[in-house]
């Protein structure tokens, strides 16, 4: 069994006059064979918390954490086996009709990247495949619509077995380290500071712009 778990940062907002809205936006995907790995790694992480910061059910994320809890969860995760790859925009290039339909975007970036590891051979065609993506809508029909969008796309494209899930950090805890990892890609090309993302660099085999 092999595993990708997917999440993203920054948001799909177009209005640059609001202070919150992002630049740029990420989505990080996170190749694992063995998730129980990066389970122990989250677990453990978060049981070096002081009592008064540990999170409710036990759940981490990076834009609440202290760098020192930041960092640890980082260098962890480079020593695993595992492989990253992300695709990040720059929002001010994105195609105006895009603009408008965030769903789409989101659907349509989340596919090239998946094509992308596809074309890269990172996952054996042979066995199956769990991808885990992080719950980023409470809508019941743009869940649906968006698992229903990349099953179709791979299994017309690769004829893989894949099983597509939308879970939340909670249910499955290796999502919680794809959200350290997609914010530390995130930081640097946000605010300029690579100095988590550093720590993880060398597991990215790759990173491209989209509407560069």
């Amino acid at each position: 069994m092999s595993y990708i778990f997917l999440d993203e940062s920054g948001d799909l907002g177009f209005n640059f006059t609001k202070k919150k809205t992002s630049k740029v936006f990420v989505v990080t995907c996170l190749f694992i064979e063995n998730k129980s790995s990066v389970e122990k790694i989250v677990k453990k992480t978060h049981s070096e918390l002081k009592k008064k910061l540990k999170r409710k059910f036990g759940v981490l994320h990076a834009v609440k954490e202290r760098p020192i809890t930041r960092r640890r969860l980082l260098k962890r995760l480079a020593e695993k086996e595992c492989h990253i790859m992300t695709i990040y925009l720059n929002k001010k290039k994105v195609y105006t009709r895009l603009k408008d339909e965030k769903q789409v975007l989101y659907n349509y970036v989340t596919n090239i990247l998946l094509d992308r590891i596809y074309s890269k051979r990172l996952i054996p065609t042979i066995s199956k495949i769990e991808l885990v993506a992080s719950r980023r809508e409470t809508n019941k029909f743009l869940n649906k619509n968006f698992k229903n969008y990349l099953n179709s796309q791979i299994k017309n494209r690769h004829k893989t077995n894949i099983s597509i899930q939308i879970k939340n950090p909670f249910q499955e805890k290796s999502l919680q380290a794809v959200d350290f990892i997609s914010w530390a890609i995130f930081r640097k090309y946000e605010q300029e500071d690579d100095s988590y993302y550093n720590l993880i660099k060398s597991k990215i085999i790759e990173e491209n712009p989209l509407f560069p």
